[in-house]
């Protein structure tokens, strides 16, 4: 009898202690969770992105739309000096002048196609002497319509184009501008993936696999030069009320351009990398987390199966 007590007690009281252990544990964690929570969606980390913190000027590609036109309006309001890259100078000059007059800060703007490759030494003399403290990789192409690999027209040029558009570009760009702030020990470069490089999107695959290239790109370059003083970031945001995502009315999961950026810039430097918004971080959560991969492929398949059905549909009535 006494040694089966003996037993008894010998197996009960590491089971005791290991489960009190991990039972702390995942109580710290929540916490801590909960505490970085509050941190991050509720306090933010706003001024860190400011000129007096990161340098005088901020560089924004795709600038004259959307999201990338949210940016400037937002960093210009936060002090910067804005340089506008965008395919088209006529809209490059509106937006140009309506920050100026807002604002009160000095833009340069260029015009640019991205789907080229021989347009970064033009780039790359405007940008010179210029203390950029802020890049922001934005430009970007999608599929005019979900479609299968095969069956994308033009797929030749439009493999290139998408791989110069999205990957290229964030390359080349970042390539540009990071010596300098290495140089000053101080920066802020922020590459706007998607939520669509978080996991394949079928019939969307080549844009899919472009936006995981940014992300994977932003995580090792800031791994690489968070020592240096440089914060780099990826933005994986889900829908956005923009032309390209062509949703015309924000709601609360799909916020506008504007509200999307203000709650974004607030998690630079804390967070790598980040969905940008509070709701787009609970469906990261969920799609990632909870969502098994073989099912969510199947859910995306399906819903652009029902897309692409949709628009042969309304072009053959066209």
């Amino acid at each position: 009898m006494q040694s089966f007590i003996f037993y008894i007690f010998a197996v009960e009281t590491p089971l005791f202690w290991i489960g009190a252990l991990t039972t702390a544990y995942f109580s710290v964690c929540s916490i801590y969770r909960l505490l970085f929570g509050l941190r991050l969606w509720v306090l933010g980390n706003g001024r860190v992105v400011s000129a007096a913190k990161l340098g005088k000027w901020a560089v924004v590609t795709g600038a004259t739309d959307g999201i990338g036109k949210a940016y400037a309006e937002e960093l210009a309001r936060r002090g910067f000096d804005i340089v506008l890259i965008s395919r088209t100078q006529e809209k490059l000059d509106e937006v140009s002048k309506s920050i100026e007059g807002k604002y009160g800060v000095e833009t340069k703007s260029l015009a640019a196609d991205f789907s080229a490759t021989d347009i970064y030494p033009r780039i790359e003399a405007a940008l010179t002497d210029l203390e950029i403290g802020v890049l922001v990789n934005n430009v970007g192409i999608s599929y005019s319509y979900p479609e299968f690999f095969l069956n994308i027209p033009n797929l030749d040029s439009f493999i290139d184009t998408m791989v110069n558009v999205n990957i290229t570009s964030v390359c080349q760009m970042t390539r540009m501008v990071l010596p300098g702030m290495v140089e000053r020990k101080k920066g802020a470069i922020l590459n706007i993936s998607s939520a669509s490089g978080m996991y394949p999107c079928p019939l969307l695959t080549i844009y899919s696999a472009s936006k995981a290239f940014v992300d994977f790109f932003s995580r090792g370059l800031e791994a690489e030069y968070k020592s240096k003083g440089i914060i780099i970031q990826s933005v994986l945001p889900f829908f956005v009320a923009t032309k390209l995502s062509k949703i015309r009315h924000a709601t609360l999961d799909k916020p506008s351009p504007d509200r999307y950026v203000a709650a974004e810039l607030n998690t630079v430097g804390l967070q790598s990398q980040t969905n940008g918004y509070l709701p787009h971080a609970v469906m990261g959560w969920l799609t990632t987390v909870l969502c098994p991969t073989r099912l969510l492929n199947s859910y995306i398949m399906s819903l652009h199966l029902g897309m692409r059905s949709r628009y042969l549909k309304k072009q053959k009535q066209g």
